[in-house]
C-alpha cells in the first residue's frame, strides 16, 4: 500500500540530531550563493518588466524565498526553514549586495513566512500543498516589511498588487520549485538520512 501523507521527524520534533544542524547549515550556504548570483542577474529583468507597472518586479522574488521552503521540507523540525532562510540571506549579504545589511532582515522577515506555514500545519504536512503554503506564506511579509522602506513611496494599490505578486512568485518559485528540488534530491539519494529520503525509498517499493 501507497503511503498517505508525509512522513515526520523523529521525535522529539524540537530534538535536532547533528545530521540535521549540518545538512541546515549547507543548504542555506549553498542558497546563500544562488541568491548573491540571483542578486546580480534578477535586476535587468525585473526593471524591464516593470518598467510599466512597478509592482511586477515581484515576480522575480520568488527565487528568493526557496531556501526556507526547502529547509522546511527536509529537516522537518521547528525552526528549520526560518533558519535555512537566514543563514541563506546572510551567506548572500556577505560578499556585499546593493540592499546592504537589510538582506539580513529580509531573510528574517521570509523566513518566517515559511515556517510559519508548517508551523500551521503541525509539522506534519510536508507534500506540495505545504510546500505551496510555505512559499506564498512568504510573499505578504516580505511585502509589508518592503513598504516600510524601499517602496513606502508607492501608492497604497501598488503595494498590495505587490504582495499579491509576491505571494504567486512564492508559491509558484518557492512552493512547487522547492518541493520539486527536494524530492529531485531525494531521488538522486541525498537525502537518506531524512524523511523526505525515506519517502522516496517508499514510492520506489510500491
Amino acid at each position: 500500500m501507497a503511503r498517505r501523507g508525509s512522513i515526520r521527524a523523529s521525535a522529539p520534533l524540537a530534538g535536532w540530531r547533528t545530521v540535521d544542524l549540518l545538512t541546515v547549515a549547507f543548504l542555506g550556504a549553498a542558497f546563500g550563493i544562488a541568491y548573491w548570483g540571483w542578486g546580480l542577474a534578477y535586476e535587468a529583468p525585473a526593471n524591464a518588466i516593470s518598467a510599466g507597472f512597478p509592482p511586477l518586479s515581484g515576480l522575480f522574488a520568488g527565487p528568493w524565498f526557496i531556501a526556507g521552503v526547502v529547509g522546511g521540507l527536509v529537516i522537518r523540525r521547528p525552526g528549520a526553514a526560518l533558519a535555512c532562510e537566514v543563514i541563506a540571506a546572510l551567506v548572500s549579504m556577505l560578499p556585499g549586495t546593493q540592499w546592504g545589511a537589510t538582506t539580513l532582515v529580509s531573510g528574517i522577515v521570509q523566513g518566517v513566512g515559511t515556517e510559519l506555514a508548517f508551523a500551521l500545519l503541525g509539522y506534519t504536512a510536508f507534500g506540495l500543498v505545504a510546500a505551496i503554503a510555505a512559499g506564498a506564506l512568504a510573499g505578504p511579509l516580505e511585502a509589508g516589511y518592503e513598504a516600510t522602506n524601499w517602496i513606502k513611496d508607492w501608492a497604497l494599490g501598488w503595494k498590495f498588487a505587490y504582495a499579491g505578486i509576491l505571494t504567486v512568485s512564492g508559491a509558484v518559485v518557492a512552493g512547487a520549485g522547492g518541493w520539486l528540488l527536494t524530492k529531485a534530491l531525494a531521488r538522486a539519494g541525498a537525502l537518506g538520512a531524512f524523511p523526505a529520503g525515506q519517502e522516496e525509498r517508499e514510492s520506489r517499493a510500491v
